[in-house]
């Protein structure tokens, strides 16, 4: 697959052990869920809830865990907790199996 045509191009995955971890930029108080591509080398993610209380981070480990099929429990906000640029740490996945789940919900750019 091309860079041209893969929508995850620029997104770097981190393998660690037993886990994935990749940056992500969320975007609160959006019209709608969604996991829109990558800008500036992170996932973008438009979400629903307020950024207030935990709100955001907790329907973002949901989507998440909802796109990449795994449980809630293995999906952790491991930096950024209080700001729209966060790291997540997905347990339990390689790197192949992320970029194919997420892949399959990205549209390609533009």
């Amino acid at each position: 697959m091309s860079d041209a045509a893969d929508p995850l191009a620029g997104l770097l995955l981190v393998a660690e052990t037993g886990a994935v971890s990749f940056a992500v930029r969320a975007q609160p108080r959006s019209s709608r869920e969604a996991i829109e591509g990558v800008r500036e080398g992170a996932l973008r993610v438009a979400l629903t809830a307020p950024p207030v209380e935990g709100e955001a981070n907790t329907a973002l480990v949901a989507l998440l865990a909802k796109t990449l099929r795994v449980p809630k429990r293995d999906v952790a906000v491991v930096a950024g907790t209080s700001n729209r640029s966060k790291r997540l740490r997905i347990v339990g996945l390689t790197v192949d199996e992320v970029r194919e789940r997420l892949a399959a919900v990205v549209k390609p750019p533009f």
